[in-house]
């Protein structure tokens, strides 16, 4: 656990250095962020992911985090096949996820994907309800936050959709969304 206060406490120098320069390039009313602060905070976040690994195997981390990701992915209220595909990617590519077999997460973000855009505020009250899951262990809800800004930021830019959903999975699981410059 020192381990993670210690990196949570290295991104939070780093936000405030780089507001401190005025590098934040993105934020409320910006539409999204291309580099800057964020693009340090999603790499910060990797690397916290990546030492969080052991520690993130539970049934209940990988089901939120499959959810978290297809809000992530339907936070515009649609998803199409390249989207899909590409999201797909992303997770299958993601260090910690690799924790879990392919088929598992597949299936879980395919699961939650048809929900949202069958019925988007249905599936999306069924996907918090998944990600409220990891909010019993505290390392754990932070990771989820972090794998969606992780996803989210994988194209260099969050939509205000992105941050939106981000923020109310942050309400969900009792966080702060400031604490991940949401």
């Amino acid at each position: 656990m020192a381990l993670f206060d210690r990196l949570k406490d290295q991104a939070k120098n780093l936000q405030q250095q780089a507001q401190g320069r005025g590098t934040t390039t993105g934020g409320p009313g910006h539409g999204g962020s291309r580099g800057g602060s964020r693009a340090q905070l999603v790499g910060v976040l990797k690397t916290q992911l990546g030492s969080l690994k052991t520690e993130l195997k539970s049934g209940a981390y990988r089901d939120a985090s499959m959810a978290m990701c297809a809000l992530v992915a339907a936070a515009d209220g649609h998803v199409d096949a390249s989207e899909m595909q590409q999201m797909e990617s992303l997770i299958l590519g993601n260090e910690v996820l690799q924790n879990f077999p392919p088929e598992q997460l597949r299936q879980r973000f395919h699961k939650h994907v048809d929900q949202l855009t069958r019925n988007f505020p249905q599936g999306k009250a069924e996907a918090l309800q998944e990600i409220a899951k990891a909010a019993k262990k505290p390392t754990e809800a932070r990771a989820v936050i972090q794998t969606g800004i992780v996803i989210a930021g994988a194209d260099g830019h969050f939509s205000q959709a992105e941050q939106m959903i981000l923020r109310e999975a942050c309400t969900t699981l009792g966080l702060q969304p400031a604490e991940f410059q949401l």
